[in-house]
């Protein structure tokens, strides 16, 4: 299945080092995903908050990123599959 969600996508820098509403709060955080819409970082689905997962139903950005170092990949929400990340998202990444 080619996504389109993936297209036409202008990423931009995380807006924070961590999950934005764990650091506010003091919460913890498994694993960081990037939205590559807005730059919001969010926590996943294995930590409490589930920050990614609540930042796409309140804004419906469908493309986030794995936000740990040395990971490449990208999930879409709203078509639930897995992507390759697009050369020019590297730099927005971890290493």
């Amino acid at each position: 299945m080619i996504c389109p969600h993936n297209r036409g996508i202008d990423p931009v820098p995380a807006r924070t080092p961590g999950c934005e509403e764990c650091l506010k709060t003091g919460s913890h955080w498994v694993h960081l995903r990037l939205c590559l819409a807005c730059g919001h970082v969010g926590c996943c689905d294995s930590s409490p908050g589930r920050h990614a997962t609540k930042h796409f139903h309140q804004t419906s950005h469908p493309v986030m990123a794995s936000y740990e170092p040395g990971e490449r990949w990208a999930w879409c929400y709203v078509d639930e599959i897995e992507l390759e990340v697009r050369e020019e998202i590297t730099p927005f990444l971890r290493d």
